[in-house]
This record gives structure tokens, C-alpha cells and sequence, in this order.
């Protein structure tokens, strides 16, 4: 797994939520890159900073009305892209 910073974690969630908004397939996704334990906690973050919102028991989505979503650093484009 390579190694990101937090605040690449938190991008890379926020935009895989932008792509998959069902929780399951999010974490089943970002596996392959990030620890479960770390897209827990970075979920848990960006709720509780309200930039994500959970919609019903599985579904997640960015808050853009409150929060728009933070630019998409070149090193993390393939990275989404290939999710």
C-alpha cells in the first residue's frame, strides 16, 4: 500500500464517495489502497466535520452545501481514476 498523507486519505474518501456513494462498495473499493481502520476513522472525521453526511444506514455523501469539495492533487488522479 503507498503510503498518503492525512489529508490524501481524507481527498482520496471524499472523491470515492463522490464516485461510490453505497458505503459497502466505498470500503470494498479503497481497500486495495488505504486500511479498513483508516477509512473508518477518515469517514468518522469527515462526518463529524460535517463535509460528509450519512444518508440512511449504508449511504454516504459529500455535504457540498456545506463544504465544497477540496481540489484533486495530480499524485491522487490515476489513483481515483482506477477505482
Amino acid at each position: 500500500m503507498p503510503e498518503f498523507s492525512s489529508e490524501e486519505k481524507i481527498i482520496l474518501i471524499q472523491y470515492g464517495i463522490k464516485k461510490y456513494e453505497d458505503e459497502a462498495t466505498l470500503l470494498e473499493k479503497l481497500k486495495s489502497i488505504l486500511s479498513e481502520k483508516d477509512i473508518q476513522r477518515n469517514i468518522d472525521t469527515l462526518i463529524g466535520t460535517q463535509r460528509v453526511r450519512r444518508i440512511g444506514p449504508e449511504i454516504l455523501q459529500n455535504n457540498e452545501s456545506h463544504t465544497e469539495l477540496p481540489e484533486l492533487p495530480d499524485n491522487l488522479k490515476p489513483v481515483i481514476d482506477n477505482l
